[in-house]
């Protein structure tokens, strides 16, 4: 992941060094020549992963000229250091500790769900229903598509919400997480998060950036740190913040990452848009080509 990249030159590698050097973990062993297990601990992929985002972002930066820039989850502190909101020591000191505290996180209590083939008003309803039998913590973690959503909370409340999905013909995928991300049950980590985004040096974007929060965007440095510390325990509003680039005039989206994740949930977010077949989605090797 990110290895052919970071060959190619000193500033890429280098980023990798600043990154392992941080988070404490061998990171280009792990990922280069390691094995899949040791790359999904948290502790490990989240530096690892922004190392990749961070490096793809400097390869492709001389030829792009961003509207606006968002992330989502881990990926919104690469979007701040793109925005030149955080340097790249303080963003890769927030993701390796965002990624050992959501680590720590998991008690057993906390599960996740993906939901597939039902509106937002359904999973909604699930939701609310589950809730309301199991007297637990449940709620939409990630709006990604109209018909694709991440359920998270208590594991009793989402075993439930997984069977009424199921009874709406919809379908549930569990996830192989350690905790309830995105939730009330990360309040903890959030509050020791926020204890490190008070000491970071947050400056205000130089291009605008999307919250997760809020799917607005923000320039004060202050309204900037309190979104970040409030992102853990909140939904992220992928399909809020596509729009909102959308109506920003946004209509090239590049996605900077070792997957096209992000770029598939694109046409069904965007599919009611006028204009939406004159859309060019972009990767790294697309960019590479301008």
């Amino acid at each position: 992941m990110g290895r052919a990249l970071a060959e190619s030159g000193k500033e890429f590698m280098d980023v990798w060094k600043i990154a392992e050097r941080i988070s404490g973990h061998a990171l280009r062993e792990i990922f280069w020549d390691g094995e899949e297990k040791d790359m999904a601990d948290t502790r490990i992929l989240q530096p690892g992963l922004t190392a990749v985002n961070l490096t793809f972002w400097l390869k492709a930066r001389p030829k792009l000229d961003p509207l606006c820039v968002a992330g989502h989850s881990l990926g919104e502190f690469a979007a701040l250091f793109a925005a030149q909101a955080l340097s790249l020591e303080d963003t890769l000191e927030l993701v390796s500790i965002r990624g050992r505290l959501m680590s720590e996180a998991g008690d057993g209590k906390g599960a996740m769900a993906a939901i597939l083939k039902l509106d937002e008003q359904a999973v909604e309803t699930v939701v609310a229903q589950a809730a309301q039998q199991t007297g637990k913590e449940l709620r939409i973690a990630n709006y990604n598509t109209p018909l694709q959503f991440v359920i998270s909370g208590n594991k009793d409340a989402v075993a439930v919400a997984n069977e009424l999905v199921k009874e709406a013909k919809g379908r549930a995928v569990p996830l192989a997480v350690s905790g309830a991300f995105h939730s009330p049950l990360m309040a903890p980590a959030a509050a020791e998060l926020a204890k490190a985004l008070r000491k970071a040096d947050i400056r205000s974007p130089k291009i605008p950036v999307i919250f997760n929060v809020t799917a607005g965007d923000e320039t004060d440095p202050e309204a900037v740190r309190g979104l970040m510390g409030q992102q853990m325990t909140s939904s992220v509003l992928w399909i809020k913040t596509i729009r909102h680039q959308y109506d920003m005039g946004a209509r090239t989206f590049v996605e900077l990452g070792p997957k096209g994740v992000l770029t598939r949930m694109l046409k069904p977010i965007l599919d009611d848009r006028d204009g939406f077949e004159g859309l060019s989605v972009a990767n790294l090797e697309q960019v590479e080509a301008l």
